[in-house]
C-alpha cells in the first residue's frame, strides 16, 4: 500500500542529475555557428535529492513538458540568460534535452569560454513537484519499467521548468577530458557518439568545443573540456507578480487549497479515525463526506460472534487487543486514551485482566488446544492466523517506542541529526571558500566565488537485540510481562545512542592533526580557576568562541547558541540565563555591573551523562558553549535512511524452545565533526 504525502511534507522543487555537452554548431543547420548542447537529463533510476528524506524516483509518464523552448540560464537567475532548448522529449526511458547557447550575454560567453579553459561547469535541471507518493520499508513499486524497494519517494507528477549552468556541485566522481589533437576534436562534433563514464544511473563526462576560431593573439586555442553534470539544491523559478503566464502561481494556489483540505480532514478525524483520515486524503473527500464517515464509525459496534470457541463474542477491531495489552503493561491511562478512539477503549476495558492464552485465542479468532497438553500445536495454530502476529508486532512496536522515549535525549539538542543510505564510510564536506561580494564592473559581470572544503567522516552500524513471547510467559498467563520486554528494549536502544554520543564527546578523540578535539591549539579549550561557570567565565568563553576563524584566517562569523552543563551546574546556568540582576559576591575593589549581560543569550542543555563517573573524563564542573548544530556541528548522529527510532520485526516461531521471537534494532553512527563548533571550559585549575 502506498501513502500519498501532503504537499507540505515535501519540497515543491527538485533537480535531476545529468550529463551535459556543448558542441560546435552544425553549419548545415545553422549559418551563424551558434553553440549547441545536448543532455541525457534522467534515466529513470534512484536519485538523492535535497529535501526528500529517502531516495527519489521520478515517474517519466507523469513528467509534463509544457514547452520545447525552455530557458537556459546561469545559476537559475532569470537575469543571467544563456540560451534555450529546441527539443525536450522522453526517449527509450530517458529524458533528452537539446538546444542552443543563443543569448548574446556576458554569462553566455562565460559559459562557453570557461568551458574551453577547462572550468568544470555543471548542470541543474529544475522541475516543480505536483504529486508524490511514499513507498514504506518492506514494500516495492514498479516505475519506469523497473521495480524499486521501499523506503522511497515516487514523484508521480512534475513539470519541467528550466535548465541552468551552475558551478557549486561537489561530485568527486566527475572527470575532465581534453582533446589532444584535431582528430579527437572532430570526433566530438554534433552527430557523433560520445561515451560518458558512468556511476550508478548517472553519466558524469561530457564535451565542450568552440564553434568559432579563436584569435591567436587574444584567445588560447579552442579545446574541449568535460562539464560534470550533477544535481544542485534550492532550484527556484518563481514567476513575477505581473507575469500573465504564471503556472507556478496557479500550482501553488492548488497546493495551498489541498493543504487546507487535508488540515480540515485531520481536524475532523481528531486522531481517532486514522483509517478514515488516510482514505479521505487519498480519495479527495471533502469535509462533509469525512464528517459523515466519522459519525458512522463513532457508533457502537455489535460484537462479532465466534463459532465453536466457547465464547459468545469477540471484538472485531485489532486495535481493541492492542489497547488491552497496553492497559496490562501499566501504561498511564492518558497515554492509552491518546492512542485509541472511545469505542476501542470501551471494548478493551471489558477485557481487562485476561491472560496471554485467552488473549491469543481471541486475537487469532479460533479455538486453540490447551497449551500445557500441546504447546507446539498451540503455537502452530495461534501463529498460522494472519491477525495474531500483526497484533503482537504492533504492541511490541508501541511499547518499544514508549521505552525509547523514556530515556534522556539531550544529545538531540547538541548534535546534528543526519541520514545515510548504506553502511559504508561516508564523507561530510563543509564548504570553506570565499563568497564575499565583490564590486560589479561596468559590464555587469559577476565574479565566481572560490570553493574549498573540509572533510569529516561518518558511518552507521546496526544495534539490536532479540526478545520473545516465551513458554514461561504463556504458562504463567502474564500478558504484562510480554509488553514490559519491548519497553525495556526501547529504553536500551535510546541508551545505546546516548552512551555512544556522550562517551565520544567526553573521550575527546584525537584528530588528524594529532591534537585532541578540545585543545588549546584548536582555540576551543581553556582551564583554570577563572573558567568556572560565572559571569566572567561566560564572557571568557564567548570571547574564545568568537576567535574561531576560517582556513583563510578571516572570522568564522558564527556565534554560540547553546550552553551545555552537567546536572551540578544546571541551576546556576538557568539562573545566569534568566536573572536580569546580578547578586554575585565580589572581591574588594572589583566593580560589578548591576545587570546581567548574558541574560537570555543561550539555551541551557543539561545531561546526566556529563558527570557520570562510568564515562572517561566525566566532570561535574566542566561546561561548554556550542553553535547551533544545524549551522556548525561539533558532533553528528546519522541514521540509516533517516529512521531515528527502533524497528520491531517478528521472526519465525522457534518450536524447539516453544516461544515466538521478535527482534528490535536501530541503525546509527556517531562521529565528531568540526572542532570550531564548540568550546570547553574545564571549570577548575
Amino acid at each position: 500500500m502506498t501513502m500519498t504525502l501532503s504537499p507540505t511534507q515535501l519540497p515543491d522543487q527538485l533537480s535531476f542529475i545529468c550529463p551535459l555537452t556543448i558542441e560546435a554548431a552544425d553549419k548545415e543547420k545553422s549559418s551563424e555557428g551558434i553553440p549547441q548542447f545536448r543532455m541525457v537529463a534522467y534515466t529513470g533510476g534512484l536519485m538523492r535529492i535535497e529535501g526528500f528524506p529517502h531516495p527519489v524516483v521520478v515517474d517519466l509518464e507523469g513528467l509534463a513538458i509544457d514547452r520545447q523552448d525552455i530557458p537556459v540560464r546561469l545559476d537559475h537567475s532569470s537575469r543571467q540568460g544563456v540560451g534555450h532548448t529546441q527539443r525536450v522529449v522522453v526517449e527509450n526511458g530517458s529524458l533528452i534535452a537539446e538546444g542552443l547557447v543563443s543569448r548574446d550575454t556576458s554569462w553566455a560567453r562565460d559559459v562557453i569560454r570557461s568551458g574551453q579553459n577547462g572550468f568544470p561547469w555543471q548542470a541543474s535541471i529544475g522541475a516543480a513537484v505536483i504529486d508524490a507518493q511514499f513507498i514504506p520499508n518492506g514494500q516495492n513499486v514498479t516505475v519506469n519499467g523497473r521495480t524499486f524497494d521501499g523506503p522511497i519517494h515516487v514523484v508521480r507528477k512534475a513539470t519541467l521548468k528550466e535548465i541552468s549552468f551552475v558551478d557549486n556541485g561537489a561530485d568527486s566522481s566527475t572527470s575532465a577530458r581534453i582533446a589532444a589533437n584535431s582528430k579527437e576534436q572532430s570526433s566530438m562534433t554534433p552527430g557523433s557518439q560520445v561515451t560518458p563514464r558512468t556511476q550508478g544511473n548517472h553519466a558524469t563526462t561530457a564535451i565542450v568545443t568552440d564553434p568559432k576560431p579563436a584569435t591567436p593573439s587574444t584567445t588560447p586555442p579552442a579545446r574541449p573540456a568535460a562539464i560534470a553534470a550533477r544535481a544542485t539544491q534550492d532550484v527556484s523559478d518563481a514567476p513575477r507578480p505581473d507575469d500573465q503566464n504564471a503556472p507556478m502561481m496557479q500550482m501553488r494556489k492548488q497546493m495551498a487549497e489541498e493543504t487546507r483540505r487535508i488540515q480540515a480532514i485531520r481536524s475532523t478525524c481528531d486522531g481517532k479515525h486514522p483509517d478514515i483520515e488516510a482514505q479521505a486524503i487519498e480519495e479527495g473527500w471533502d469535509v462533509t463526506k469525512t464528517e459523515l464517515h466519522v459519525l458512522r464509525a463513532s457508533r457502537p459496534q455489535v460484537p462479532v460472534a465466534i463459532q465453536g470457541t466457547g465464547q459468545s463474542s469477540r471484538p472485531s477491531n485489532p486495535q481493541v487487543f492492542e489497547a488491552v495489552a497496553l492497559m496490562a503493561s501499566g501504561l498511564p491511562s492518558s497515554r492509552v486514551q491518546a492512542l485509541y478512539a472511545e469505542p476501542v477503549l470501551e471494548a478493551a476495558d471489558k477485557l481487562r485482566g485476561i491472560g496471554v492464552q485467552e488473549f491469543c485465542e481471541m486475537a487469532c479468532g479460533q479455538q486453540l488446544p490447551r497449551f500445557r497438553r500441546d504447546a507446539t500445536g498451540w503455537l502452530q495454530a495461534a501463529f498460522s492466523s494472519a491477525s495474531l502476529p500483526g497484533v503482537l508486532s504492533n504492541i511490541a512496536n508501541k511499547m518499544l517506542l514508549e521505552g525509547y522515549n523514556y530515556v534522556e535525549d539531550a544529545w538531540r539538542r547538541i548534535a546534528k541529526i543526519a541520514s545515510v543510505n548504506d553502511f559504508k564510510e561516508h564523507s561530510r564536506y563543509r564548504m570553506t571558500g570565499s563568497f564575499k561580494f565583490e564590486q560589479v564592473g561596468p559590464d555587469g559581470e559577476l565574479k565566481h566565488g572560490k570553493l574549498d572544503e573540509q572533510k569529516f567522516g561518518q558511518r552507521a552500524d546496526t544495534h539490536g537485540i532479540m526478545f520473545a513471547l516465551t513458554r514461561q510467559m504463556i504458562i504463567n498467563d502474564d500478558l504484562g510481562a510480554f509488553t514490559d520486554i519491548p519497553r525495556q528494549i526501547g529504553m536500551g536502544a535510546a541508551e545505546s545512542i546516548a552512551e555512544a554520543v556522550w562517551s565520544l564527546w567526553l573521550r575527546n578523540p584525537t584528530q588528524a592533526d594529532g591534537k585532541a578535539f578540545f585543545h588549546a591549539d584548536h582555540n576551543n579549550y581553556s582551564e583554570g580557576a577563572d573558567t568556572a561557570l560565572s559571569i566572567d567565565g561566560l564572557t571568557a568563553a564567548e570571547i574564545l568562541f568568537a576567535q574561531q576563524v576560517k582556513p583563510n584566517g578571516k572570522p568564522l562569523g558564527i556565534m554560540p547558541s547553546l550552553l551545555l552543563v552537567p546536572p551540578g551546574l544546571k541551576v546556576a546556568a538557568e539562573m545566569l540565563m534568566k536573572s536580569l540582576q546580578l547578586n554575585e559576591t565580589t572581591t574588594a575593589n572589583k566593580a560589578k555591573p548591576a545587570t546581567n549581560p548574558h541574560a537570555g543569550k543561550f539555551d541551557v542543555v543539561s545531561s546526566v551523562y556529563l558527570s557520570n563517573t562510568s564515562f572517561t573524563n566525566a566532570s561535574n564542573k566542566a561546561w561548554y558553549l556550542l553553535a547551533d548544530p544545524n549551522r556548525l556541528s561539533a558532533i553528528e548522529v546519522a541514521f540509516l535512511n533517516g529512521v531515528d527510532r527502533p524497528t520491531v520485526e517478528k521472526t519465525d516461531a522457534d518450536y524447539s524452545t516453544l516461544g515466538v521471537q521478535f527482534r528490535g534494532y536501530i541503525d546509527f553512527g556517531v562521529r565528531e565533526q568540526d572542532h570550531r563548533g564548540a568550546v570547553k571550559l574545564k571549570g577548575e585549575a
